[in-house]
């Protein structure tokens, strides 16, 4: 699992929820940060689409719940605005001191707002990319509006929201006219990417057309063709990911993996004690991957485990062996699954006639095929199954030689 859960402290002693996504070899080039939508959290689908799109182009994105919003500590009242923009820059702070400082910002409708305003206040951002943002931060203040001459009466009062019930006082209401995001836009002066959908009911085109009338260059439109505000299909919000990843390639000094040498071996494993517990590197000439220990034993559970990979080797072999044998007879083989557990088994439960009864390692294959097949075939197709090299190696009588290298 490629995600570190952290507990960021506000200026106001709130923790804030936050979830780091990482690359698949858990190691960030740089780091991001994603602001959610109005009355969202960080859980919402497009939030983790995008920001595990992100991690494919070598980022780790934090994601986190505003104020009084998620699992973040507070209350909604106090997730107006300016406190949305001071979240964000505790977050920054926090991810500058434990990892490093963050260099992207992205953010989501309201989100998308918040993120310009905390660029601008903020020397490490090099880029910022918005996604259904309004161009001014009063917009949002249509969805309370029903409540607002009732705020100036009471002092505080209970809205809906999206269906959703939040308490609203008087400082909420006027901090949306407090900060005005044409000006901060016009002075950004970094690379900003401006995402929306053509036909936001939520937040209009018009809003795209002024953040961009106002930003300087270099800055960057893409359409989102028949997406709605949410982004509730995950194919549009994946998208959204890889196009901020593709952007923001142009602004940040490429950094290439560190490659391991295979020293003329077909593979090679590396593990640094100090720094990555059981998380191993594994590099052949073309392809890298990590495994890992569950955390029931001590590991981080950032790859699969050294059995797990052994099982896997079966799995493929099984399954490509029978992709060749049944293309050469012509079957009707659409698609095959090899569902594989290791474990530990005694030999008197598996009826096996032994001089010394003893536990023995153990691998359940089970197939599973989509075509049209007949009995006949299907038994034939769990013979070959038996067959391919990966299954005849682990029959076979196995010789490992070691030697240390000076």
């Amino acid at each position: 699992m490629n995600r570190e859960r952290l507990i960021i402290k506000n200026t106001k002693g709130h923790n804030l929820q936050a979830y780091l996504e990482l690359p698949a070899d858990q190691k960030p080039h740089y780091f991001a940060i994603f602001a959610h939508c109005f009355t969202c959290n960080s859980n919402l689908s497009a939030v983790k689409n995008i920001s595990r799109s992100l991690t494919s182009h070598g980022f780790g994105v934090v994601r986190f719940d505003f104020t009084g919003l998620g699992r973040s500590e507070g209350e909604f009242a106090e997730s107006y605005f300016s406190a949305n923009v001071d979240d964000l820059i505790s977050v920054n702070n926090y991810i500058t001191e434990h990892y490093k400082a963050p260099s992207l910002l992205v953010g989501h409708s309201l989100g998308g707002a918040a993120v310009i305003v905390a660029a601008s206040r903020l020397d490490n951002i090099k880029a910022v990319a918005t996604v259904g943002a309004p161009s001014t931060v009063s917009h949002v203040t249509h969805l309370f509006s029903h409540g607002i001459d009732e705020v100036k009466q009471k002092g505080e009062v209970e809205v809906n929201i999206g269906g959703r019930p939040f308490k609203i006082d008087k400082d909420f209401v006027e901090d949306f006219d407090k900060i005005s995001l044409p000006e901060i836009t016009k002075n950004l002066r970094k690379p900003l990417l401006i995402m929306h959908a053509p036909f936001d009911q939520t937040v209009g085109i018009n809003n795209a057309h002024d953040l961009y009338h106002n930003a300087h260059h270099p800055k960057s439109f893409v359409s989102l063709d028949n997406a709605d505000h949410l982004l509730s299909n995950p194919k549009d919000s994946k998208y959204v990911g890889n196009v901020i990843g593709t952007w923001a390639d142009r602004y940040f000094e490429p950094k290439d993996n560190t490659m391991l040498d295979t020293n003329g071996e077909q593979l090679v494993a590396h593990l640094n004690l100090k720094e990555d517990n059981f998380t191993t590197s594994i590099q052949t000439k073309k392809h890298n991957f990590i495994a890992d220990e569950p955390a029931s034993i001590g590991g981080n559970d950032f790859g699969p485990s050294p059995y797990d990979f052994l099982s896997a080797g079966l799995a493929a072999c099984t399954v490509m062996t029978l992709k060749m044998y049944a293309e050469r007879k012509k079957w009707d083989l659409r698609e095959v699954y090899a569902y594989i557990t290791y474990s530990k088994k005694h030999s008197d439960d598996l009826i096996l006639d032994l001089d010394k009864p003893k536990r023995i390692d153990h691998l359940q294959k089970r197939l599973k095929f989509i075509g049209d097949l007949d009995g006949v075939q299907k038994a034939k197709l769990k013979e070959i199954a038996s067959k391919c090299p990966v299954h005849r190696s682990l029959l076979s009588e196995t010789v490992i030689e070691t030697e240390v290298i000076y």
